[in-house]
């Protein structure tokens, strides 16, 4: 009986590594490619062959173990795959705590750039504007600066398709400011600060982003000396796994070489 348990027990965690390895994948038919889907899907992967073969891969370790130079590889590959899980849920600690930094009431509102798709917000983007248009409307004497250049697939450059959304969707063009060049976070930033700048405001915003990337926006403009707070936009939900496996590697990268 307690075997059949086991076996029950491996089968239905199997079943949650699947479960993950799909939701993992269902990116790539959207056309998005980066490191949190094939890091995601690889780790999923992994945890599915250990607990379907378990018996096979518990038997290979013991018998590994039976020499020192086996004990020593054993302790060594325990000892990175503990480092990086107690990594990753500090991280995604920090991540959920910057998500809900709240802001100041009177600071600036800037939306960083996100994807284009002909002349519409792609459905990240939307997102985002929908909830710095909450925000705008409930603080109707900020300004807010919309950040992002033209990519080449884009018809449009992101600063100019996010205030055109904006507007048509009751934010007056007067408070809008658009800082159109940036091609990245970090340039999304500096760029913005000029603007911050040009109007002697000072070096303080409501960042609006996706929840999952406020940790690392608001890393890489505490290294542009702008204090930051936060205006998170909920990630859909079959997109979330792979982009905050995927900030798991920016951050450990702006930490290490930001």
């Amino acid at each position: 009986m307690p075997e059949i348990h086991s076996i029950v027990l491996r089968m239905i965690l199997a079943g949650v590594c699947v479960a993950f390895l799909i939701l993992f994948i269902t990116p790539l038919f959207l056309g998005i490619r980066n490191l949190g889907v094939f890091a995601g899907a690889g780790i999923s992967l992994a945890g599915a062959c250990f607990f379907i073969f378990n018996p096979l891969i518990s038997a290979w370790i013991r018998n590994i173990w039976q020499n020192d130079a086996g004990r020593i590889v054993v302790c060594i590959v325990t000892g990175i795959l503990c480092f990086c899980c107690i990594l990753a849920v500090v991280i995604s600690g920090m991540m959920i705590g910057a998500a809900n930094k709240s802001p100041k009431s009177d600071e600036p509102v800037v939306i960083l750039g996100c994807k284009v798709r002909g002349t519409q917000p792609s459905l990240m983007l939307a997102r985002r504007l929908d909830a710095a248009i909450v925000y705008l409307k409930d603080h109707p004497d900020v300004p807010v600066i919309v950040c992002g250049g033209q990519g080449a697939d884009e018809q449009m450059t992101e600063a100019q398709c996010m205030e055109e959304y904006l507007i048509a969707h009751g934010i007056p063009k007067e408070r809008i400011y658009q800082e159109n060049r940036s091609t990245s976070t970090r340039e999304n930033l500096l760029f913005a600060r000029d603007i911050l700048d040009e109007q002697e405001w000072e070096h303080s915003v409501a960042i609006v982003t996706d929840g999952f990337h406020q940790l690392r926006a608001s890393m890489i403009a505490s290294d542009l000396k702008i204090q930051t707070s936060a205006v998170s936009a909920r990630t859909p939900w079959f997109l979330t796994p792979a982009y905050w496996v995927r900030e798991w590697f920016g951050v450990c990268y702006q930490v290490i070489l930001g």
